[in-house]
């Protein structure tokens, strides 16, 4: 029971921190097996296990299926049969089911005006952990942004850098006209994360480029930049213009065009 605790209690903490990982469980043993069904393992991506699922060579197919299983973002359920396995000494066939445990993804708003209290209350429903930045420490409270989780406020950069920044987080940068995005822009370029929307003017957004090529940020990360941001729908409200950010990101989160 104690190592079943270990377990859960592992998988929770990673999808509290936002680690994926792998919850790999025996669904059913032929014969001499090590362990019985409903024996749990959870597998991080480098490796690490907590739990076992009977240990040997079987166990270690299982870590690497389920790291696998982790690529491509699928739980799916494993058939192995040990035949001709000279390493597995039972003998047995089993059958496994890995759960992939993807962390919540993360919608993160630069900028506490309007449109970012907009798009924290359509993320927040939309099922997002919502962190919201804004250097103006008396916009990022809980009274103007009840649907945010995480409230960062401070230098841009320093928070940024402090911040995990995962192919799991969405970034939209809805900062008001005289602020310097190049400085956020230049913290991102060096982070996987799959969409960064840019609110502004074309003129403002030639600006912004300018000054993030000057910092160094490449041009084939300032491509993949959505600007003008959101969905041409037409939008011009701060909710609108909210709905039309949150389809976007919707279409490149679940693989659209």
């Amino acid at each position: 029971m104690d190592q079943i605790e270990d377990v859960y209690e592992a998988a929770l903490a990673a999808v509290r921190r936002g680690e994926p990982a792998v919850m790999a469980v025996v669904v059913e043993a032929h014969g001499s097996t090590p362990r019985e069904p409903g024996a749990k393992m959870l597998v991080y991506g480098d490796g690490r296990t907590v739990g076992t699922v009977g240990g040997g060579a079987a166990e270690a197919w299982v870590i690497d299926q389920a790291q696998e299983a982790l690529e491509d973002g699928r739980s799916r359920l494993l058939e192995r049969s040990p035949e001709g396995d000279a390493e597995d000494a039972c003998g047995s066939a089993m059958h496994f089911f890995v759960d992939v445990l993807l962390p919540q993804p993360t919608l993160l708003i630069i900028g506490a005006g309007h449109i970012g209290q907009a798009v924290a209350s359509i993320g927040a429903w939309l099922g997002y952990r919502i962190a919201v930045l804004d250097e103006r420490p008396s916009l990022v409270c809980a009274e103007r942004l009840p649907d945010a989780d995480i409230f960062l406020s401070g230098p841009l950069e320093e928070r940024l850098c402090q911040f995990p920044l995962t192919e799991h987080t969405y970034a939209v940068l809805v900062t008001p006209h005289d602020s310097r995005d190049e400085r956020a822009l230049a913290v991102l370029a060096d982070h996987p994360v799959p969409y960064v929307g840019l609110l502004g003017s074309s003129r403002r957004t030639a600006a912004t480029f300018k000054r993030a090529r000057e910092l160094g940020v490449p041009d084939a990360f300032l491509e993949r930049i959505h600007t003008p941001i959101g969905l041409d729908i037409h939008a011009e409200t701060p909710r609108e213009i909210a709905l039309s950010i949150m389809a976007d990101i919707t279409v490149v989160r679940r693989g659209g065009e």
